[in-house]
């Protein structure tokens, strides 16, 4: 395990567990004592946790976990999503992605392909995002025509959000959105944390055409604080052999189509 992915499934375990002493971050980890306490000090330095004598607490914000650590998670899943994504979307296309590490994830799979099939054109695609790190990525293609919403940037998920962001979409006319979400209630929705994502993930999915919902199976059964739409608003969900089958059923009566992508042996 790397030390991405310590750090990440430390700050959950804390996180749900309210606080850790650095014994019980030994014992989990099977790390030693000093370790313990760089990684704990790693996470406080980054105000995921509050550090105290012995070990760390949760703080008020550390639900909404950063994606540079949310980015460790699932890997070989949520690569197999994107490669998956990737192959119904098409050249000419007005692609949208709003932040999260599935949706740049796909949004890197797309640039790779474009300059792959496409080495010596311009524009082959455009792209419309509110989420800064994706549009860095996308720009130094000259394949890809990548627009931002504009709006304030939010440090920990790099998506733009606000009233700009929100006043420019009903302008525009996107062919395909591809939708990254942090819980998925079949009877409810799809759900992210904070409300003002929720505001203009909202608006892409009023812009949009057709809707792709890129989510590993984790996602399933989990809600958060706002919600973005019903599946109804959904045309095909792009997920990993953990779907269980109640939840496909369930996904599949609401009318969308289920599309399960596995990822290639380890090794």
């Amino acid at each position: 395990m790397s030390r991405a992915e310590r750090l990440s499934q430390l700050v959950d375990r804390i996180v749900a567990e309210g606080s850790m002493s650095v014994e019980r971050v030994m014992e989990v980890h099977r790390v030693s004592a000093a370790t313990a306490r760089r990684d704990l000090d790693a996470l406080a330095d980054q105000q995921l946790v509050i550090r105290t004598r012995g070990g760390a607490q949760a703080n008020a914000a550390s639900g909404d976990v950063p994606m540079r650590y949310r980015a460790a998670r699932r890997g070989r899943e949520k690569l197999a999503v994107a490669k998956a994504v990737v192959e119904r979307l098409h050249p000419h296309e007005v692609v949208a992605f709003n932040g999260g590490t599935t949706t740049t994830t796909v949004a890197y799979e797309l640039g790779v392909r474009m300059a792959h099939e496409h080495p010596n054109e311009d524009e082959v695609i455009t792209v419309v995002t509110n989420a800064v790190n994706i549009a860095n990525d996308l720009i130094v293609r000259p394949q890809m025509r990548v627009m931002l919403t504009g709006g304030v940037a939010r440090t920990r998920s790099y998506e733009l959000v606000g009233p700009l962001a929100e006043a420019l979409l009903p302008r525009v006319s996107i062919d395909t959105l591809v939708l990254g979400v942090t819980g998925i209630l079949p009877d409810l929705g799809l759900f992210t944390h904070h409300d003002g994502e929720a505001s203009v993930n909202a608006a892409l999915v009023g812009a949009a055409k057709r809707i792709i919902v890129a989510a590993d199976s984790s996602k399933f059964g989990v809600t958060a604080f706002a919600r973005i739409c019903g599946l109804e608003d959904v045309d095909v969900l792009v997920t990993d052999p953990g779907l269980l089958d109640a939840d496909r059923a369930a996904v599949e009566r609401a009318g969308v189509e289920v599309l399960v992508a596995s990822p290639p042996p380890m090794g």
